[in-house]
């Protein structure tokens, strides 16, 4: 077999895993969220660099701030998921390089003195990791609704500050009775992969 991963774990992982669009009322610890990370922090990235910052919109002051903000048909989802994360990328994530990167802690000023170029690979690199979190989501039992539809602007202000880039909204829980979508088709190999 061409994969180790054990089936079930593919199907929990890809194949049966689908962005939820509701959730059965069943919180989200703590606990379970840092399990999630302690997965995720391992994913690759260049320079060992860590962008992503998660911010858990727990309580309902907080909720009620991020729901307007929402795009339309994203607003009754948010706020009835069990608990929501803004993910976002740290333009300044360089300054955790000498203890991220510590056989080359010159790369700090090396590569990323610049604003511009901090900015570009933290948005890379911190959605790299976004992909993880959601996987690492789905590793927990969990389901996520990751979006994109939202005033950006507004959730950065209301949110975070201006050296966080939000790159978009996850909602988590356990997947509804209604969750699922129909699965939508996906490129085939040939479509996507040249050998050259």
């Amino acid at each position: 077999m061409p994969l180790v991963l054990d089936p079930a774990a593919q199907d929990l992982l890809f194949r049966e895993a689908r962005t939820a669009n509701t959730f059965t009322d069943e919180p989200v610890t703590e606990e379970q969220v840092k399990a999630i990370y302690d997965l995720v922090k391992f994913g690759p990235t260049a320079f060992n660099q860590t962008p992503l910052r998660v911010v858990l919109v727990r309580s309902a002051e907080a909720r009620e701030r991020l729901v307007p903000l929402m795009s339309e048909g994203n607003r009754a989802k948010t706020a009835t998921a069990p608990l929501v994360a803004v993910l976002a990328a740290d333009n300044e994530f360089h300054e955790e390089l000498p203890r991220l990167f510590p056989h080359f802690p010159q790369a700090k000023d090396a590569f990323f003195g610049e604003r511009p170029v901090r900015e570009q690979t933290a948005g890379l690199n911190a959605a790299l990791q976004a992909a993880y979190f959601i996987v690492g989501v789905r590793a927990a039992g969990l389901a996520a609704g990751p979006m994109t539809g939202y005033d950006a602007d507004a959730v950065q202000r209301e949110f975070l500050d201006d050296d966080h880039t939000p790159l978009m909204v996850v909602n988590i829980g356990r997947p509804g009775d209604d969750a699922w979508f129909p699965r939508s088709p996906r490129l085939e190999y040939d479509d996507v992969i040249t050998t050259v």
